[in-house]
């Protein structure tokens, strides 16, 4: 058998260890192959498809490579960890440091190249079906067909293999400078009793609070300058957690003899402290990585939400016209009768209300307050299905949107409420109740009164005109075409809510699409980080359990005490990045003043979702291993 075979037996008789590097690998490599076919595709080579998003795909695709070299670098220190034993045997056997270096230069390669190849084929099966998803969400205007990407191929292989090859290097070089008795021993040598320091234990939870209520407390523009420190001080307070904190606790459950001795507690935490100590920095760096992930992703959905629930509040009609101030009658009947013909064109059965805005004069402003009567209100209510207003004769109505506020920071509803409304015959009405709605749109509030008051009001100091069409049966391909040609035709006068929506969803998908990506493989890549500490102590546990299990401990309790082990370790880290991303969409939503609970939720719970599956198909496998040994 030749070095090479015995570098390549070596490999296959790893494979449970190697198989989540593989796999972690070759889904980079499928991502990255993902964003070179979008590169590289013929429609966006040729300019007819938005270039934003080729310049993103280039920047994703510059991201994810070089967290690739890091990824790949970290999984191979741990294949490393586990076979110190190993590779100290072997230069007892006579093995030389340089040929220890090459067979793990030839096994990193072999599993690299292999990854590559796989990913590429991977992304080859599934790349049609990701160009369908990719059309739907960037909102293209020509189709994504597939086609054969000759260049993606060759600049992902290419790309990769070097990578591969450098990391290869890198790790050979790091090798050469363990000892040969640090090898043999290997897991046997003591650790000692893992100690935490009381002071930074109490002082990693201050941060923490400290950084979440300054997350919590900040808002509008001061969330922006309090980002940066929060930042560092939850980070640093998240490592002492996992190094200092979470050792201290583990330490007190332990001296709690009611808790301690309970069942297979005592299993459970007897070297629960050493693994915490020892995954500490896994811990840290999964929890960080998951962090960026929720929050990116939670950010980019958020904002995007963001967009456009306020465009759609503020412009809740199908097609909204506002003539210019010195547009002649003859140009605004000529305006209506283009928009009603294009309507007609695309087949879109709209409704037409007109109204004619009046502003009369009052102490609060010299241009005037916009005072509109009840019959009108109620023709444009009904467009949208609200609530009509019936004020009585003595009384009126203050109307405001949700989201606009005066330049003093006070609601247009105070001022308003506070002035009555001066009629022709000396009388005065008094507003009693405010309604917060879009049915006219209107930046500083306005007043609805009875139809017999609106007479009495006298020369108003200034007026506009407002027409609006709401579709009967939203069909959005026709409706955004029609809008569209709307818009070209009469620019600034009019405003199409569903066209300007797809707009918006066009020029962002790419960045929502990207951030997706690079999120996922975050998530993925820190969940294999737990898979790679998970394992590398899998045959201490073996020997545990196999020695325990003599004195008695049964099938059922195994899968208790290592079922909680292992929920331990996938849950540490990412419940506390699950917090973290939390307080950080909550903080961000204090900065914009928009409820984003919703799209927290789903972002969140999805990744915990995903995180469930992973665990439990972990930890089916692990305890698979653990019972094999038993038996």
């Amino acid at each position: 058998m030749t070095f090479r075979q015995f570098a390549f037996n070596n490999v296959l008789r790893n494979k449970r260890l190697y198989i989540a590097y593989f796999l972690s690998s070759m889904f980079t490599v499928m991502v990255f192959f993902t964003f070179a076919i979008f590169a590289f595709h013929p429609a966006f080579s040729g300019g007819t498809v938005n270039v934003n998003a080729l310049f993103g795909m280039g920047v994703a695709g510059g991201i994810i490579y070089v967290f690739s070299f890091f990824f790949v670098l970290y999984s191979m220190s741990s294949f490393l960890q586990s076979r110190k034993k190993e590779f100290g045997l072997l230069m007892m056997l006579g093995a030389s440091n340089r040929q220890i270096r090459l067979m793990v230069f030839l096994e990193n390669i072999l599993i690299g190249f292999a990854a590559t190849v796989g990913g590429i084929l991977a992304g080859l099966v599934f790349a049609k079906a990701i160009l369908l998803i990719a059309e739907n969400v960037l909102i293209v205007n020509e189709s994504l067909d597939f086609y054969f990407p000759t260049l993606a191929i060759v600049v992902t292989f290419v790309s990769f293999v070097i990578l591969f090859f450098c990391i290869s290097i890198f790790v050979s070089f790091v090798l050469r400078t363990k000892k040969l008795i640090d090898l043999i021993k290997g897991d046997k040598q003591s650790k000692g009793e893992p100690k935490a320091s009381i002071i930074l234990s109490i002082f990693a939870a201050l941060l923490l609070i400290a950084g979440y209520g300054i997350a919590l407390y900040v808002k509008g523009i001061q969330v922006v300058f309090a980002m940066i420190p929060v930042i560092i001080v939850v980070i640093l307070g998240t490592y002492l957690l996992f190094t200092q904190l979470s050792v201290f606790v583990i330490r007190k459950l332990k001296n709690n003899r009611s808790i301690f001795w309970r069942k297979t507690n005592m299993l459970l935490f007897s070297d629960l402290s050493f693994r915490m100590k020892d995954n500490a920095r896994t811990f840290f760096m999964v929890s960080i990585i998951s962090t960026v992930a929720f929050s990116a992703i939670g950010t980019l959905y958020g904002f995007q939400s963001y967009l456009t629930k306020g465009v759609k509040e503020a412009n809740p009609y199908t097609i909204t016209y506002s003539p210019n101030h010195n547009d002649s009658k003859e140009i605004i009947e000529s305006d209506i009768q283009k928009i009603n013909a294009i309507l007609e064109e695309e087949r879109v059965d709209a409704k037409m209300e007109a109204l004619e805005l009046n502003y009369f004069e009052t102490s609060l402003r010299n241009n005037g307050v916009l005072i509109a009567k009840a019959s009108d209100y109620n023709r444009f209510a009904a467009l949208l299905g609200e609530e009509e207003l019936q004020p009585k004769e003595n009384e009126a109505i203050v109307v405001e949107q949700s989201d606009v506020m005066l330049l003093e920071g006070q609601k247009a509803s105070k001022t308003l409420m506070g002035t009555n409304i001066q009629l022709d015959n000396g009388q005065e009405v008094k507003p009693i109740r405010v309604v917060e709605t879009e049915v006219i749109r209107e930046l500083s509030g306005y007043y609805v009164v009875n139809d017999k008051v609106y007479e009495k009001l006298g020369s108003p100091v200034r007026n506009a005109l407002t027409v609006v069409w709401e579709a009967k049966e939203p069909d959005m391909e026709h409706i955004t075409e029609a809008g569209k040609k709307i818009v070209e035709q009469l620019e600034n006068k009019a405003f199409s809510i569903d066209y300007t929506l797809y707009e918006i969803n066009k020029a962002y998908g790419p960045i929502l699409f990207i951030g997706l990506f690079i999120g996922l493989v975050f998530f993925v890549s820190a969940g294999s980080f737990l898979y790679f500490r998970l394992f590398t102590d899998l045959e201490e546990e073996k020997r545990k359990f196999s020695s325990i299990s003599k004195i008695g401990l049964t099938q059922s309790e195994l899968n208790k005490v290592v079922s909680r082990q292992v929920a331990l370790l996938f849950f540490s880290p990412i419940v506390v990045a699950l917090i973290h991303g939390a307080v950080a969409l909550t903080s961000l939503s204090r900065m914009f003043n928009y409820n984003l609970m919703l799209e927290s939720t789903i972002v969140l719970g999805s990744f915990a979702f995903i995180q469930m599956i992973y665990f439990l198909i972990v930890r089916y496998v692990y305890v698979r291993q653990v019972k094999r040994m038993i038996v």
